[in-house]
């Protein structure tokens, strides 16, 4: 037995040749990892400059820095801090918080499949949404747009009624997939198949309220289902941003549960996690802010199935950074695709919600397609 180990003793030691090679290779790697972060941190700087300058009111991006300062007033300050700025940062939020929801779900239920869109979530919200529209009369008409021209022929008469029902309707799909998987067992693979039932059944549910409602109402249930980072206010933002850093603190505090539990769950519980609790826990919390961001901006679809997926193709499958990554990642493709979208059309009327369901349709079925090849 002491021969055995002064044969295995050299390799383990930090101070040997293997294992200082081992450790150089590893800090080499989080080096490239960390600057790779850094990097895409410049580049989201970038992006929120450039989103700031475009648009149909030209800016210089010496005049954005003179607005941001206090040193601008008129109709250039109202462009950048009650128009444009808002958005980005709501894109960044929203885009945040739903790239770190996407990456709880997937880590929780171990399926790459899950996230608040596939998992019913969103259209719940959407029912939500629409009952409080038809039902309550939260719908109306007008001849001012309020961010945007799509607004100008329709809008929310009461905005927190609409977002206290789309927030009640995601937490309602988050709290019937939670008892079934706690009261019944089932096992991720089924919670994903109720979660495609969910949203058949919320979808339907928003048919049925849209059947009994007036063209009017229609039209504005319609146009708050398209994802729409131009609606919030300071407030909603600030809001967002407050349930999204908690969540970020604590899947960062619980990483380490997390690396387990994509191990399996067999193997989570010989380490000593408590596996039913955490995934209960964890998708309350990935629940709570998917359903804060689709209230405050509609139903902006795949891009908690998206994010996720890119970053584990950057950093690999260490929660520790998958969790920024994660969540950075959300914040670029949806400023990118808000701001494309006002490229594009010119006047900030594409629906977000279309270009991350034109990037993420494709990922699905590619996913879908692989794990059936298995």
């Amino acid at each position: 037995m002491a021969q055995t180990v002064s044969t295995f003793e050299p390799a383990a030691r930090a101070d040997s040749p293997a294992g200082a090679e081992v450790i150089a290779r590893y800090k080499e790697t989080r080096r490239r990892k960390v600057l790779l972060f850094c990097g895409l941190l410049g580049l989201l700087a970038a992006l929120v400059v450039f989103s700031i300058v475009v648009g149909s009111y030209d800016l210089s991006p010496w005049q954005v820095l003179r607005t941001l300062l206090g040193l601008e007033e008129g109709p250039r300050r109202i462009v950048v801090w009650n128009i444009r700025l808002p958005r980005i940062m709501a894109a960044i939020v929203a885009g945040w918080g739903l790239g770190l929801s996407g990456l709880a779900t997937q880590s929780l239920l171990r399926n790459p499949l899950a996230s608040p869109f596939t998992l019913g979530i969103s259209q719940a919200a959407a029912f939500g949404a629409a009952f409080s529209i038809v039902a309550l009369g939260a719908g109306g008409m007008q001849a001012s747009a309020l961010h945007t021209s799509d607004a100008a022929s329709f809008f929310i008469h009461s905005v927190y009624a609409v977002t206290f029902f789309a927030f009640g309707g995601a937490l309602l799909a988050t709290l019937i997939i939670l008892a079934l998987a706690r009261l019944r067992k089932m096992s991720p693979e089924s919670i994903i198949l109720a979660g495609v039932a969910l949203s058949s059944l919320f979808t339907s549910g928003t048919i049925l309220v849209q059947y009994f409602a007036t063209d009017v109402e229609i039209a504005t249930v319609v146009f708050w289902t398209f994802g729409d980072v131009a609606r919030s206010t300071w407030r909603e933002i600030g809001l967002l941003a407050l349930v999204t850093g908690g969540a970020i603190l604590y899947y960062l505090f619980n990483r380490w549960t997390l690396n387990a539990m994509s191990s399996g769950e067999e193997s989570a519980r010989a380490l000593g996690v408590e596996v039913d609790r955490t995934r209960l826990i964890g998708m309350f919390v990935a629940a709570l802010v998917a359903a804060l961001a689709t209230a405050f901006h509609g139903v902006i679809a795949f891009l908690g199935l998206l994010a996720p997926h890119i970053s584990r193709r950057l950093v690999g499958s260490d929660h520790r950074l998958l969790v920024p990554f994660s969540g950075l990642m959300g914040a670029l493709l949806l400023l990118a695709a808000d701001t494309f979208g006002r490229l594009l059309v010119g006047s900030g009327t594409l629906p977000v919600g279309v270009l991350t369901s034109f990037m993420g349709a494709p990922l699905f079925l590619y996913l879908l397609m692989k794990g059936l090849s298995r």
